[in-house]
């Protein structure tokens, strides 16, 4: 069996990702092939920190833009991103992997408060610990909720799953000709606007030193592949 390379990681899902094929609403089957990836970091003794995104109920700046108030269509936005945790956290438990939803907005009828030392104290207990509402601030999306809570917790590394496999000079639905990268600086990222994570979830990786690997939920055992350092997707480091 392959030895991990980490010990704490980040472990970032776009809502998109989490809606399989459907691109909207939730894909049980999916989430299930995700939970079941996870269950297999922790029984190698990897510590699962997750955020999930919301963007399969509702993206705040793409939705609301133009006709809501950028505030409070970024509320709507964390509001989605609840609904993911829980489903998450529902199938986690079906399979019996123990898991905790902590919130950065105080919902205690249905989530713990994000307390970092006891979000902590979980990963140490072996619990998958899934943050929701983001920052629980508008203007910051959940990338930048990511790598927040990734230095907050000590992650050793941010594994971004998303619906690409990697960093590529172009969008490589547009142009034929963009060339996937293994490696990539957080420098080069900023300075070619390069779709990765947004600037301020970029900078707040480069500034903490923490290495971002970007890879393609659609196989989610590239989460463990990922996990135990076999090469997949794109890395982004200094």
């Amino acid at each position: 069996m392959a030895k991990p390379v980490y010990r704490r990681v980040l472990l970032k899902i776009s809502g998109e990702a989490l809606a399989g094929e459907k691109h909207t609403g939730l894909d049980f089957e999916m989430i299930g092939r995700v939970c079941d990836v996870v269950k297999q970091c922790l029984d190698l003794g990897v510590q699962v920190g997750v955020v999930v995104g919301g963007g399969n109920f509702w993206r705040g700046v793409k939705d609301g833009g133009g006709r809501m108030e950028r505030s409070r269509a970024d509320q709507m936005g964390m509001l989605a991103t609840v609904l993911n945790c829980l489903a998450v956290a529902d199938v986690c438990e079906q399979k019996g992997i123990p898991v905790r939803v902590q919130t950065a907005i105080e919902m205690r009828s249905m989530a713990e408060p994000y307390i970092r030392s006891k979000a902590i104290r979980h990963l140490e207990k072996g619990r998958v610990v899934i943050f929701g509402c983001g920052t629980g601030n508008p203007y910051f999306s959940t990338d930048t909720a990511a790598v927040l809570r990734a230095a907050e917790i000590g992650a050793e590394v941010i594994l971004l799953a998303k619906n690409v496999d990697g960093v590529y000079s172009a969008d490589p639905v547009k142009d034929p000709n963009a060339v996937k990268y293994d490696t990539i600086s957080y420098d080069d990222v900023l300075s070619r606007h390069l779709m990765v994570m947004d600037s301020t979830a970029t900078s707040l990786s480069m500034d903490n030193h923490i290495p971002v690997l970007l890879f393609a939920l659609k196989d989610p055992q590239n989460i463990v592949r990922a996990v135990c350092g076999e090469k997949v997707g794109t890395i982004v480091s200094e």
